[in-house]
């Protein structure tokens, strides 16, 4: 049996038109109409917003009507900026930038700096320990401009210099800031090695210990109470004097010099100054920043010279 197939032309010679309306084509998964254009991935019916009279088409993710544009990669509806009525689409990159920016203008605005002026904040700073001064140097780079102010750090040298023995002749340098003063006087101040400049700017009480011969202390004022101290000189050039009246010195020649040994790591192992032929006499650095210098036999303390001009010690730092 031979079928016979019968299609309809039209008069330009086309197969006849379906005549069945959209409304008939309905999606296999929801039975909804769709307005005829397939997705070309899945090849599923896709629906355009004329279509969504129910409001179908709206986002799983937030409950809102998309715009109609669908995300290239998951075919879900993206939102636009009109479409994010509340606030939905807002960055989360660019909220916690705001927040940022509001909690610094907060802070600007309960910066005392800020709020009380810089004179202001001078005259506090200046009633606070030198320590404290310090810390405020890292707040800001306001606050480090106030805190470093000389007015604040020359008051901080003279309450630091009170009561010392001697002053660092660093510190007497012209032209320098008076914080970085502060900090030298300091670190000077710490000092464990004598230098040769110690020993001759300063003048140094002599006197024998109990370990020595009783004959020698009998001579010396320190001990038999006959009059001040006696006291020493260190030269430039390396020598040692005494007063003419010094008994027990005799108008005999003495000689110094300065014996460091220092270890591959960088640790002093021995540091002493040597009279002579005497036994060693090691070194001490005294909480006022005075020196002294001893052994079993006698004892050299630095006199108190804080009045000098050009102040004392090397000009450049030693440790």
């Amino acid at each position: 049996m031979t079928e016979t197939r019968t299609c309809e032309f039209d008069h330009n010679n086309n197969p006849k038109k379906n005549t069945r309306s959209t409304e008939e084509l309905k999606d296999g998964f929801s039975g909804l109409p769709y307005s005829g254009v397939e997705d070309g991935l899945s090849g599923l019916p896709c629906f355009g917003v004329d279509n969504d009279k129910g409001g179908i088409l709206e986002d799983g993710f937030s409950g809102l009507p998309c715009s109609g544009v669908e995300d290239g990669l998951s075919r879900l509806p993206c939102f636009g900026v009109e479409d994010d009525k509340g606030g939905i689409l807002e960055d989360g990159f660019a909220a916690k930038g705001k927040k940022k920016r509001r909690i610094c203008e907060m802070g600007r605005l309960s910066d005392p700096l800020v709020v009380l002026g810089s004179d202001i904040m001078l005259m506090i700073l200046s009633c606070l320990d030198a320590r404290s001064v310090a810390l405020c140097l890292l707040v800001s780079c306001g606050w480090s401009a106030v805190a470093s102010s000389d007015k604040i750090w020359s008051s901080k040298c003279e309450e630091l210099w009170q009561g010392k023995t001697h002053l660092p002749r660093i510190a007497k340098v012209n032209d320098l800031l008076k914080l970085a003063v502060y900090s030298l006087s300091i670190m000077d101040g710490k000092r464990k090695r004598i230098r040769k400049e110690d020993l001759y700017d300063h003048v140094w009480e002599f006197h024998f210990t109990e370990a020595a011969p009783e004959y020698w202390r009998m001579l010396d004022p320190y001990w038999n109470g006959t009059g001040r101290p006696l006291r020493r000189y260190f030269l430039p050039d390396g020598s040692q004097t005494a007063e003419p009246d010094d008994k027990i010195w005799g108008g005999h020649e003495s000689c110094y010099s300065i014996v460091t040994s220092v270890l591959a790591d960088g640790k002093i192992r021995a540091h002493y100054v040597r009279i002579n032929r005497l036994p060693p006499m090691y070194v001490t650095r005294k909480e006022d920043w005075s020196w002294e210098i001893s052994n079993n036999f006698c004892t050299y303390r630095s006199i108190p010279d804080a009045d000098k001009k050009d102040g004392t010690g090397p000009l450049f730092l030693l440790h």
